[in-house]
């Protein structure tokens, strides 16, 4: 994971093609948890907290993350719970740009 957390989001306005299933195999690896939808357009896991509020911490954190990265995330979110899923809409697909943020975002709750 330590690759990817260190790299930065590129602006992606289309017009190239989304990851193959290699590329998308060999980046989950890096990536406990977190899964590939049956048409390989999302990644996608869900993180459990202890109550409301390391719930609302963590959303805010990945807002700050997906900030700086320019690259949101979709999610919802219940008491103890955050559904995140990665996509990029402009190639309806995915780019390496959804794994480097689920790697950040994984790297918030990692000591």
């Amino acid at each position: 994971m330590s690759d990817l957390v260190s790299r930065q989001c590129s602006p992606c306005e289309g017009g190239v093609d989304p990851l193959g299933a290699d590329h998308i195999m060999r980046y989950l690896r890096q990536l406990p948890g977190w899964s590939v939808n049956e048409t390989s357009d999302m990644i996608r896991k869900r993180f459990q907290f202890a109550n409301f509020h390391e719930t609302m911490a963590f959303i805010n954190a990945k807002a700050w993350v997906s900030h700086q990265q320019d690259h949101h995330p979709d999610f919802a979110a219940g008491y103890s719970y955050c559904d995140v899923s990665y996509t990029t809409h402009a190639i309806d697909g995915l780019s390496e740009n959804d794994f480097i943020c689920a790697a950040k975002i994984e790297a918030l709750l990692t000591p």
